[in-house]
């Protein structure tokens, strides 16, 4: 047998390399893997793991679990999302907002810590899952680009506040009632601030304190864990719990539990709304969080791959006991910077910090709470964006109100409406946007030798006394046609002595058949009054449209034309000569052949280009 015949062709094995990739993306980074990525991915990941310790514990007191499922939920699905993404860097893992979001739907169900909450929890996570594993596997990474910016900034900084909220109590030493409102629990604050308890106040403001000092003049040390440590043996040393400060109490010192779904079609119903929230609010973060850390390791980011790792990580995950996670800005920058090359070094961050729980859980004993809530309320500080609030108010009224909306929402409606509602505003507006395209009025510019078409907004220029000429800049489908008709009927109103109307059509990305059959339906009013309408620089599949539409042979090739300077070239022999002949204003170079003009005895020039 020939041997050519037993050789698949290169064609076969490099499509069998891209479903290998597509289904196990690491086998496309792990040929990257020396001995020094190595070494740099483990130093990384030991950095992320001292890191997540501290914070795993806050973010599991935030969502309402005990302490020991915010370290599970940074292992299994740290391992998975890096395995099955495409970011070098992401880290994922329990987060401020989702922790919080968690606490939010589950919380009306199921007493927070009890084991009908952290199994309402880790149902709430398999959903997520499979929502976010169902869109990546349908390829819909351009969901997340619905999350505007200004959803996220608002969400984020109403959340901050509701975290901020939610540890007064264990900040200043007060029973405060658990689960109640954003005024209720202030209401509850300032009726009962006289009762705090000064040790607690002075643990938790010195542990906050003590952090600010460390990021500021050591920014490279732990500054959660070293400020964690001290708060434990200032506690002991003043024999704290003899003064009312709650210890959290020793970790048990063990690697996440198997945990099988339980599904309840109740619980499902209950809990599927929350879980859509959850699901698209961790996968704005994850992507956000990777498209900003790829602009500086200049890697391509693909939406939908990341979607499946997300989905995988917490479908996978709450099978061993980790709620949801997602994308970690503060670990994944922490990442970028301690050098880390490849996914290893998230990995890594996993699998020493198994190593960390089994040897120092016990040691959790001596952490008061006050400590955590010091801690969670510098977190939760740092979580609104200031730069980016003033950057939006400044920017655009329209963003403005979509951040307002999202942030009163997270603090006096239930969070996972917050969402939908900022998601929901900003497609309105992009709704809006896109069925209000604008015309543009252009002229000759005298002041440039080829007389490039310009706008006259912007600079003062003079008209053609009978040719309007208008650039539309935006596409013409069955949301825009009505406005497009009167905006058109407004101009040709306004200035009834121009009879000859050219549209550019360079701004024009798609027409639809709705938008054919009005531009046919305005020529032919036009044409019926005494007027006619001219197009030129139309893009090759509009014009496709048009063929296919039959508006193109119904307009005539005459009303169609390739550039600017063959329309006007065509425009301006059919002006009324009596008007040309008193005319002032001579704006194009083909009236100097026309009656009254300098040149009008010989032949016409070429075809002036014209531009925008």
């Amino acid at each position: 047998m020939d041997q050519c015949e037993l050789t698949p062709p290169p064609g076969r094995w490099a499509r069998t390399a891209d479903r290998l990739n597509s289904l196990l993306p690491f086998l496309g980074w792990w040929p990257q893997v020396t001995r020094r990525t190595l070494k740099a991915d483990l130093w990384a990941g030991l950095t992320g793991a001292v890191i997540v310790l501290p914070q795993g514990v806050a973010f599991a007191a935030i969502a309402g679990l005990p302490p020991v499922y915010g370290l599970y939920a940074a292992m299994v699905p740290v391992v998975i999302a890096a395995l099955f993404g495409s970011s070098y860097h992401l880290v994922s893992g329990p987060t401020t907002a989702i922790s919080l979001v968690v606490f939010a739907n589950v919380s009306h169900f199921a007493e927070p810590g009890s084991a009908e909450f952290v199994r309402l929890v880790l149902t709430l996570t398999l959903l997520v899952g499979l929502f976010q594993l169902g869109l990546g596997l349908a390829r819909m990474g351009t969901v997340a680009n619905f999350v505007s910016h200004s959803v996220v900034t608002g969400f984020t900084a109403g959340a901050a506040i509701l975290i901020a909220t939610s540890q007064l109590g264990a900040f200043l030493g007060l029973d405060l009632p658990r689960g109640g409102t954003f005024l209720a629990t202030w209401g509850s604050m300032l009726r009962t601030l006289p009762e705090a308890n000064l040790f607690v106040l002075g643990i938790s403001t010195g542990t906050l304190l003590l952090a600010v000092v460390i990021r500021r003049f050591w920014p490279k040390w732990p500054k959660f864990l070293l400020s964690l440590i001290a708060a434990s043996l200032f506690c002991l040393g003043i024999d704290g719990p003899a003064h009312g400060v709650r210890l959290v109490g020793a970790l048990p010192a063990s690697l996440p539990p198997f945990t099988p779904p339980s599904f309840d079609l109740h619980d499902l119903r209950v809990l599927v709304p929350g879980a859509l929230a959850v699901a698209m609010l961790g996968l704005a973060e994850a992507v956000s969080i990777a498209r900003a850390v790829s602009t500086r390791s200049q890697q391509m980011i693909d939406n939908s791959r990341e979607f499946v790792g997300q989905g995988l990580a917490n479908v996978l995950g709450s099978l061993f006991s980790a709620y949801a996670s997602s994308g970690s800005f503060t670990r994944t920058g922490l990442n970028f910077e301690a050098g880390a090359k490849t996914p290893l070094a998230a990995v890594f961050s996993a699998l020493l910090l198994a190593g960390i729980v089994l040897l120092v859980a016990p040691l959790t004993a001596y952490l008061p709470v006050a400590a955590m809530a010091g801690i969670i309320l510098l977190v939760a500080v740092n979580l609104v964006d200031l730069h980016g609030i003033r950057h939006i108010v400044r920017t655009d009224r329209s963003e403005t109100g979509i951040l307002a909306v999202t942030f009163l929402a997270v603090l006096f409606v239930q969070m996972e409406f917050a969402i939908f509602c900022g998601v929901i505003l900003s497609l309105l507006m992009y709704l809006k946007r896109t069925s209000h395209p604008n015309f543009t009025v252009l002229a000759p510019d005298p002041d440039n030798p080829r007389h490039p078409l310009a706008n006259v907004a912007r600079k003062k220029l003079k008209e053609c006394p009978q040719i309007k000429i208008l650039r539309l800049d935006g596409s013409i489908f069955f949301g825009a046609v009505t406005h497009i008709s009167e905006e058109l009927h407004r101009i040709m109103d306004s200035f009834p002595e121009q009879c000859h109307i050219l549209i550019v059509g360079s701004g024009i990305n798609f027409i639809d058949a709705s938008g054919c059959h009005m531009l046919f339906n305005e020529a032919l009013s036009l044409k019926l009054s005494g007027r006619d309408m001219f197009f030129c620089s139309l893009k090759d599949d509009v014009l496709e449209m048009l063929r296919k539409g039959m508006c193109l042979k119904r307009l005539g090739g005459e009303h169609i034309f390739e550039s600017e300077g063959l329309a006007l070239a065509h425009m301006v022999p059919r002006l009324d000569p009596e008007r040309c002949a008193c005319c002032s204003a001579r704006v194009f170079r083909e009236c100097a052949f026309m009656p009254g003009g300098e040149g009008h005895d010989h032949e016409p020039l070429p075809e002036t280009p014209q531009g925008d």
